[in-house]
This record gives C-alpha cells, sequence and structure tokens, in this order.
C-alpha cells in the first residue's frame, strides 16, 4: 500500500496506568518535547485526536466559542 506524503500511522501500547509513549518520529515531526501540554479531543463514534500544539489556541477557540 502505498502511503500518502504527510500522513503517518503509528501503533502504540498502553500501560497499566493508561499511559503510552508518543514514537519517536512523531514527536520529531510535531515538534513534541517533554513537559509540553497536548490537548486530547473524542468523539465515540470518531475515535480520539490528538492535533498538534500548534493548533491549541484555535480548537480551544472552537470549541468553546458562543456561536
Amino acid at each position: 500500500m502505498k502511503v500518502p506524503k504527510g500522513k503517518y500511522a503509528w501503533t502504540v501500547t498502553v500501560g497499566e496506568k493508561g499511559q503510552f509513549v508518543i514514537p519517536k518520529q512523531a514527536r520529531e515531526i510535531f515538534d513534541i518535547h517533554p513537559g509540553d501540554t497536548l490537548i486530547l479531543l473524542a468523539d465515540e463514534k470518531k475515535g480520539i485526536a490528538i492535533p498538534p500544539k500548534s493548533s491549541f489556541a484555535r480548537y480551544m477557540e472552537q470549541i468553546f466559542s458562543d456561536t
């Protein structure tokens, strides 16, 4: 299967405490460092997403807007 440029898939294992390690390649691509805060978005029908931190403010504005 040919993977489109800029698209990635990784697997992670969830530990006993519900934690998982973000793969090194993903951390490098998305500039994630120890101590960074990430946003976890979830929809029971669509699943879980962890958007890049550069999108944090935009997502927060959309989630908490009055409209």
